[in-house]
């Protein structure tokens, strides 16, 4: 079940499910949110480009094995996708898989009323709520503010979560 809209109710978002006509979205989604990382290499940008195609389809390919029954959602603003979040259910959690905004949707408190949304949602449900984040994410203090605490420290990546 989507989060409900409360504070993301401010900023006119919707969710809609994903679906296979939304790879193209995704995949450039995915490259928005590393263009700046892979730009270091050097690279010429269509070797940058491919190969930000490849890690959009490798991640793409893993969430399916890894986590197909998952609930994989489209945020949308006046009926234009700006953004993708997928949360799975635990026992104990909600997990959030994954949550990122196109670049002009970021930064502007959106993504943290989503957040918000899904911990009060998980609140409701006596749940906690889990992210991997990694450890350089300009985010961290997004959810730092939202009383995420890390967990585990898995290198790259931290576990955090906030309790019920």
């Amino acid at each position: 079940m989507p989060p409900p809209l409360n504070a993301a109710a401010g900023f006119a978002v919707s969710y809609r499910p994903f679906t296979g006509d939304d790879l193209p979205f995704v995949t450039e989604l995915y490259a928005s949110t590393r263009r700046g990382e892979v730009a270091t290499t050097g690279w010429p940008p269509e070797m940058q480009e491919a190969f930000l195609a490849q890690q959009a389809a490798a991640q793409h390919s893993h969430y399916s094995l890894h986590f197909a029954d998952a609930e994989w959602l489209i945020i949308e603003h006046d009926g234009r996708p700006i953004g993708r979040l997928y949360v799975e259910d635990l026992p104990s959690d909600r997990h959030i898989i994954d949550i990122a905004l196109v670049p002009d949707s970021r930064g502007r408190g959106i993504g943290g009323a989503i957040l918000e949304d899904v911990l009060e949602q998980a609140r409701g449900l006596g749940k906690g709520v889990t992210i991997h984040v990694e450890k350089n994410n300009p985010a961290r203090s997004l959810y730092a503010r939202l009383g995420f605490g890390l967990v585990e420290d898995l290198g790259i990546y931290d576990l955090m979560r906030v309790a019920p």
